[in-house]
């Protein structure tokens, strides 16, 4: 028998974007939220530098708006950009009623409460902080607050598996109205049902090899709305952070962009400095510049990494500023204060996502995707650093205020069947499972990575073909497992990157291939449908 849930709003995920959504409505509605593993173990938990928003008077919404379109490379709706800008300083100061220990200034900004700092694509300091773990205290504080309410409930250790639908279950009218949930405790698929579902499960940066991402960010709910009927858009836009820490043990441990900020050097391995010839904002460019620079040297040269300076600023200056990248760098035998370090890009953040409009609403109805899961408009083809955790709280906000709007106006939620695993055994193959994980990251870093050309993503959709094959069958005749519904999810992901790839016949933001080098004079965004697996670029923006 299958264990049964039903509550007013279903919430898939436990980042800044879930949980400031849950909190938003919980006054006026019974919340659950599902977590991968504990309430902390996505992406949020893990940021560094910040967030982007507009608080110092010398510092205007316009300067804001006109960074986040030229990092969009022209692919930003700004009536978006506009919108959410707007919404930034009302959101800080949300954050700070509720607790978040953001830093405080110490004197060289005499007009501001709190130290703000500067990242690469920005004309102003304008990057609210908790030292570098921003994410672990904004994190700590929404949890703190979500565990405290009475209709909040966490499911931990759960993993969404497929999204419910009147359409899939042949039902009278449309919309989503739960999920069926693996308990990774338990082992056994659970039923929730809800009247709104919110998928706020982040990006889908572990199909590569190499990423600054924690284990949980595999694309699933990118892949369920896909299999729900939803759009997807730009997912070709794969930002790799430039900065992340060359160490065997490491598991791609992100420097933040907030060290360049603050004055830190990129440099080969013969102490040279290199930016400047790629770029006359050197180190301080947007970041898929310094990604494609930094990947340019190293093939150039034919070395594993390049480094990350900055021991000329005062001791006291870099541990006070950076205290858990200076432990954790000590860690692994690395002197912040005395030596540069060595550094290499990996993926780090999906731009594209889950088509989704300004209050967060997909193409299903009752179905909202929020945060690094949707696109909105708003990244455009790179996304300038900080405006992520930006996007997670207003559109968790605009969610919010779209569904309070509905909760009184409910049609009764219909049953859904039992979850059905009369047709499947247990597997005794997982080697099957290890393996084509594996494969499916390698050739996504090989051909899809930073830099791209036809004949890569033609590989690369060959070997996405088989594989999507070979698990699919998998998945039909053996009792899911964790490891398997991610697998499941990763493998279309990594599908849809490279059809929106192969689409695109222009070198654009974080998309650049050597056979198109040049940028396009009018920007299209790429849509994927379900329906027919085809590309509407019908959004056109004149450059």
């Amino acid at each position: 028998m299958t264990n049964t849930f039903q509550h007013d709003v279903l919430v898939i995920g436990s980042g800044a974007a879930g949980l400031s959504l849950a909190l938003k409505l919980a006054d006026h509605a019974q919340i659950a939220i599902l977590c991968k593993d504990k309430p902390y173990s996505g992406s949020t938990f893990y940021a560094q530098g910040g967030v982007a928003a507009v608080l110092d008077s010398k510092d205007t919404i316009e300067a804001h708006i006109k960074d986040t379109l030229i990092s969009g490379a022209g692919l930003c709706n700004e009536e978006v950009v506009r919108y959410t800008v707007s919404q930034s300083k009302a959101c800080i100061e949300w954050l700070i009623e509720l607790g978040v220990p953001f830093t405080e200034n110490t004197g060289h900004q005499s007009d501001m409460l709190y130290h703000l700092t500067r990242e690469g694509g920005h004309s102003h300091r304008r990057i609210i902080h908790a030292a570098d773990a921003t994410g672990k205290a904004i994190s700590k504080t929404l949890i703190q607050r979500a565990i405290a309410h009475p209709n909040i409930t966490f499911h931990e250790h759960r993993i969404a598996i497929d999204l419910i639908t009147r359409e899939k279950l042949r039902l009278k009218g449309t919309g989503c109205f739960g999920a069926y949930v693996l308990n990774r405790a338990t082992e056994h698929v659970e039923l929730f049902r809800a009247h709104h579902v919110v998928i706020a499960t982040g990006g889908a940066s572990k199909a590569y090899l190499y990423t600054s991402n924690p284990d949980g960010a595999s694309g699933d709910g990118i892949a369920m709305a896909w299999r729900a009927g939803c759009r997807v858009a730009n997912m070709e836009f794969n930002q790799f952070h430039p900065t992340c820490l060359y160490h065997p043990d490491a598991k791609s441990f992100l420097i933040s962009e907030a060290l360049r900020g603050e004055g830190a050097k990129l440099l080969l391995p013969n102490g040279k400095r290199f930016m400047d010839k790629f770029d006359p904002r050197g180190e301080l460019a947007p970041r898929d510049i310094v990604a494609r620079a930094i990947d340019h040297e190293m093939k150039r040269l034919g070395c594993d990494c390049l480094y990350l300076d900055i021991s000329h600023k005062p001791a006291d200056f870099i541990i006070e500023h950076f205290p858990s990248i200076y432990q954790r760098c000590l860690k692994f035998g690395y002197d912040l204060t005395k030596q540069p370090i060595p550094i290499v890009p990996a993926a780090h953040y999906t731009c594209g996502g889950v088509v989704s409009s300004l209050a967060g609403l997909t193409d299903v109805p009752d179905l909202y995707a929020i945060g690094e899961v949707s696109f909105t408009g708003f990244h455009g083809a790179n996304r300038l650093a900080s405006n992520s955790l930006l996007e997670c709280l207003v559109f968790a906000n605009a969610a919010a205020e779209d569904i309070l709007t509905k909760l009184d106006n409910r049609d009764p939620l219909p049953d859904a069947p039992q979850w059905d695993e009369s047709q499947v055994t247990d597997s005794d193959e997982d080697v099957v499972i290890a393996h084509n994980w594996d494969e499916l990251r390698r050739f996504m870093w090989d051909f899809v990575g930073i830099v791209r050309t036809d004949k890569r993503l033609q590989r690369a959709d060959h070997r996405v073909n088989l594989l999507k094959h070979e698990i699919f069958e998998y998945y039909s005749n053996y009792k899911i497992s964790n490891d398997l519904v991610e697998l499941r999810n990763l493998v279309i992901v990594a599908e849809l990157i490279i059809h929106s790839a192969m689409q695109r016949k222009e070198s654009r933001g974080l998309h650049y291939t050597l056979n198109y080098p040049n940028t396009d004079t009018v920007a299209k965004n790429t849509f994927l449908t379900p329906a027919n697996f085809s590309a509407n670029t019908s959004q056109d923006i004149a450059i």
